[in-house]
């Protein structure tokens, strides 16, 4: 369907034009008007025409190495969508998928080239729509990335705690208990020895004292390094509350999907029943 001006005014990017240039682009660009849940392009079809949206809902989306469908952008009315690979000649990475009933202008490079022509400046906004679409992607990227709980943790742990994992790491291994048995064991019997030259006789007055202090110093370095390990322990039950969530999601797409099946296929068998009929009522109608 030929496009009239009044539309393209409504168009952000085609605003600025005056009436001649708008008649002249108007002459050579389409609406193209689809119905809700259509498709206007899918994963692979040839990019050289990309759309304006001019009224109604659009999603474009792509899907992810573990298949699942991953919403790119809904463009909002006058912003463009399918743009990049319509400047590359590439086929479409992503898919689009009319919402609502949407209108929709269709522009190709010529289309373009000659609104480049005739408003050089229409460059500068169309870098926009690129660079916005590029954030989205990126922003996009960072939170899809997987999250890995422990490097979050050691990267974000300053001194101090990488000390107190150290120290509960080795105050609570078979190492340390046999040193420091040892160490005592040596400390004892040494003093029993010298009898009367012992710094520390029995009942080790001196021993019991380093013993306190050790366990004073230990015991808040240990709960430092629990205190870590509950903000682990946390993180990642926060990413797996995430996956969970997605799951989720994921199964109640499927079921939408598979009830919207159910109804289109009950509207065939509908339509095949009304066939049906009208040809058996035709066929006695002729006898």
């Amino acid at each position: 369907m030929a496009c009239r001006p009044d539309v393209l005014k409504r168009v952000p990017l085609f605003a600025l034009l005056d009436d001649d240039e708008t008649a002249v682009l108007a002459g050579q660009v389409e609406v193209k008007t689809f119905s809700p849940r259509q498709r206007i392009w899918k994963i692979g079809d040839a990019g050289g025409r990309a759309y304006v949206l001019v009224s109604g809902r659009v999603r474009v989306a792509t899907v992810d190495e573990d298949h699942q469908e991953v919403v790119v952008d809904e463009p909002g009315p006058g912003e463009f969508f399918g743009f990049a690979s319509m400047l590359e000649q590439t086929p479409h990475q992503t898919s689009a998928t009319a919402l609502d009933e949407s209108e929709c202008i269709e522009v190709d490079r010529e289309d373009i080239t000659v609104l480049l022509q005739r408003k050089p400046h229409a460059g500068m906004d169309m870098l926009a729509v690129l660079g916005r679409q590029f954030h989205g992607a990126q922003q996009l990227v960072r939170l899809r990335a997987n999250r890995n709980a422990n490097e979050m943790i050691e990267e974000e742990a300053t001194l101090g705690e990488r000390i107190a994992d150290s120290v509960a790491r080795f105050g609570g291994s078979w190492t340390f208990i046999i040193t420091f048995g040892l160490v005592l064991s040596v400390y004892v019997t040494v003093n029993r020895m010298l009898h009367g030259l012992a710094w520390d006789p029995y009942p080790f007055i001196l021993l019991n004292l380093f013993l306190s202090m050790l366990a004073a110093i230990q015991a808040p370095v240990i709960m430092m390094s629990q205190n870590r390990q509950d903000t682990r322990d946390r993180l990642r039950s926060e990413l797996d509350y995430d996956v969970n969530r997605r799951a989720a999601s994921d199964i109640q797409g499927l079921a939408r999907k598979l009830n919207l099946l159910g109804e289109q296929i009950g509207d065939v068998e509908d339509l095949l029943r009304k066939k049906l009929t009208d040809s058996a009522r035709n066929i006695r109608s002729e006898s």
